[in-house]
């Protein structure tokens, strides 16, 4: 009885051991941690300001399905994780509503966005030619949908030549072709010189398309 009881002691013994080294062995389980990197919008949201006044990129709003384009309406809004506001009270909160007109992003004014500029196109042709652009919302406005859009613009370039200037040089010395000389174009200019404007047609025609805009500067910028 004494070995049997001994035998069924080392027995139990060595599956223990067995366990302790199969548990020690086996690839031990660990809590993935929390990301505590911060978000880089973070970086354009004033701490501890009116919720109200947040920059768009700091907050979550509801599409309010109801609003009549156009019109005011008021938005369900929560702020974004790693926020930090607070309402009229000085009271920290996450969810609040706002007042923006019901219109989407790219229907708002010229002056709400800023665009890519385009060096490539003529602006004095007819039609007036167009090139695309990708605009974003400034920082301030509150607008539906996606906040950088692409958008086609026309070409509003300038080489620094002034109406007023090839205007008065049309009316005064166009006869000589220096309306043309100033704009750039020396091929024009010199035929008006030695035709003497085109006996005076010329000139007349030229003050006429100056003062409408139709002949502008020979490298197909605006005027200023």
């Amino acid at each position: 009885a004494g070995s049997l009881m001994t035998t069924k002691y080392s027995q139990a013994q060595s599956t223990f051991a067995k366990s302790l080294t199969s548990a020690s062995t086996s690839t031990p389980y660990f809590k993935t941690a929390e990301s505590t990197e911060i978000p880089s919008y973070v970086t354009k949201c004033p701490s501890n300001g009116l919720c109200s006044r947040l920059p768009p990129d700091c907050m979550t709003c509801n599409t309010n399905y109801s609003c009549i384009y156009g019109k005011l309406a008021t938005f369900d809004c929560k702020v974004k994780p790693h926020v930090h506001c607070v309402d009229q009270n000085n009271l920290e909160q996450e969810n609040f509503t706002i007042n923006m007109t019901c219109q989407f992003c790219w229907q708002l004014a010229t002056t709400d966005y800023v665009c890519t500029n385009s060096t490539n196109c003529m602006t004095v042709s007819c039609p007036r030619q167009r090139y695309n652009a990708t605009c974003t919302v400034r920082d301030h406005i509150h607008c539906l949908g996606n906040r950088v859009f692409p958008k086609m613009l026309y070409c509003n370039w300038t080489g620094g030549y002034k109406w007023s200037t090839a205007l008065a040089l049309s009316i005064t010395l166009g006869g000589f072709g220096a309306d043309r000389f100033y704009l750039g174009q020396w091929r024009e200019g010199l035929g008006k010189l030695f035709s003497f404007g085109g006996l005076g047609i010329w000139t007349l025609i030229d003050v006429l398309l100056i003062g409408v805009g139709y002949v502008g500067p020979a490298d197909g910028s605006l005027y200023i």
